[in-house]
């Protein structure tokens, strides 16, 4: 079975959509860059160069420092998908990421979004 067309994407051609999907409901592009560090383990210089780079989904989640313990706690439904039942782990991963920015979108405060707050980084 063929790769998903995601895994192959640039990260950054998607980046901006998030961004955009934030800031139309008047949240800000820091708090999705937040969202990804603390997913990834990537810091502002890491996801900026992963971004200049234009590296796929694939690598971006691939070279990613280290996702974060707290991870599991992601669940929930994202574009009529479960996140908790997708077997394939980068689709997960790539799932994962969506429902943090669809969460924000949606106006939830960054200390549930982060699943704890800032402090929850602890990564595995």
């Amino acid at each position: 079975m063929p790769a998903h067309r995601i895994f192959t994407t640039p990260f950054a051609s998607v980046y901006p959509h998030y961004v955009a999907k934030v800031e139309r409901k008047g949240r800000t592009r820091g708090e999705v860059d937040e969202a990804i560090c603390w997913l990834t383990g990537y810091d502002d210089a890491g996801l900026a160069a992963a971004l200049e780079d234009e590296v796929d989904f694939a690598t971006f989640f691939d070279r990613a420092p280290a996702m974060t313990a707290h991870a599991a706690l992601i669940t929930g439904s994202i574009c009529g998908v479960r996140v908790e039942d997708v077997d394939d782990p980068l689709m997960r991963k790539i799932r994962m990421l969506d429902k943090l920015v669809d969460e924000i979108a949606k106006g939830r405060p960054m200390t549930k979004v982060l699943r704890g707050g800032h402090d929850s980084r602890t990564t595995v």
